[in-house]
């Protein structure tokens, strides 16, 4: 099973893309998706869109996996991350590909095994499971990578965004 993972945003949208094959992990591609400050959002939105786009034509996903919304604090930075996220979501349904959702507890129980885990043993945790030499530079990229690994331990069970 091939997976792409999203950790969404406007400003930086990390993605991560993982092969599954009998509890096996692979990482494929890793990396972010970024775009410049004082560009109009709308032309963000659409370099965000393009980007999935070539992403999905180039992997050829079976699912992409992406992290649900939880804000608590900045209602402004919310309202960008969820237009970027949108942005992930039309390409996906214009792929006619399955895209399933996973809040930061669930990606921390599914990768860590406690939903409480800090972002220091995701990290570790992520680069174990993929037996990686080091963590990827941006937390948005290891943080995509892990939404990916969650989906992969979950997808038996995982209802498809509808």
């Amino acid at each position: 099973m091939r997976i792409i993972g999203i950790d969404p945003g406007y400003a930086i949208t990390g993605f991560g893309v993982i092969e599954y094959e009998g509890n096996h992990f692979k990482l494929i591609d890793s990396g972010s998706i970024q775009t410049k400050a004082g560009i109009p959002l709308p032309i963000r939105l659409e370099k965000i869109y393009d980007d999935m786009m070539e992403l999905i034509d180039k992997y050829k996903p079976d699912a992409i996996s992406i992290e649900e919304l939880f804000f608590n604090r900045n209602t402004t930075t919310a309202i960008g991350v969820a237009q970027g996220r949108g942005a992930v979501l039309i390409a996906a349904s214009k792929t006619k590909t399955p895209i399933f959702e996973y809040t930061p507890l669930q990606v921390k129980q599914g990768v860590v095994g406690y939903g409480r885990a800090d972002k220091k043993q995701v990290q570790m945790m992520v680069k174990t499971i993929l037996k990686l030499e080091k963590i990827p530079k941006l937390d948005d990229t290891t943080d995509a990578i892990a939404i990916a690994i969650c989906h992969a331990h979950s997808h038996r069970f995982a209802k498809p965004i509808e």
